[in-house]
């Protein structure tokens, strides 16, 4: 596995690593790791370091939902125009384009529900070429971006006595 690979695997496990603890790891001198983090972001492959909230563990009231859209791809660019029209949105975190019943996934984020449905009902489903939306409620996040959030796991095994 190359160099560029390992270090993307770390950070993506811990972007706060320092280029000394990653040369360290990957038995490497730190100015050349320090050359390939840099390399990777000018490329853009490294495109931002991100902190993962639990905001259920806080006083911020945040809603977020998924809503599947589907639409009807424009004659020479496909999904991308639409795509890029609903990204611009401040209220939208993440569009994906999807295969199956529905074309996008766009993950939305409001103070309220009431926002969210705002949001749906007048800024995206009347957009061009959209066809129709279907709106889900994120309940309880259990794991994001491959991170448990509950307090530890917990044995819910039964107590076996003889």
């Amino acid at each position: 596995m190359n160099i560029e690979i390992k270090v993307l695997e770390l950070l993506e496990q811990n972007p706060k690593l320092s280029a000394e603890e990653i040369a360290i790891m990957l038995n490497e001198k730190k100015e050349e790791i320090e050359k390939v983090i840099k390399k990777l972001e000018d490329e853009k492959v490294i495109v931002k370091y991100h902190t993962i909230v639990n905001w259920e563990k806080t006083e911020k009231e945040v809603v977020e939902a998924i809503i599947e859209v589907k639409v009807t791809p424009q004659r020479g660019v496909g999904y991308d125009a639409i795509a890029k029209r609903i990204y611009k949105f401040p209220e939208v975190k993440a569009v994906y384009l999807l295969s199956g019943n529905y074309d996008l996934h766009v993950i939305v984020e409001g103070k309220t529900m009431k926002d969210i449905a705002h949001f749906v009902g007048s800024k995206l489903a009347p957009l061009e070429y959209v066809l129709s939306t279907a709106t889900h409620f994120i309940m309880k996040k259990y794991k994001d971006a491959g991170v448990i959030l509950e307090d530890g796991e917990k044995d819910d095994r039964e107590v076996i006595t003889p």
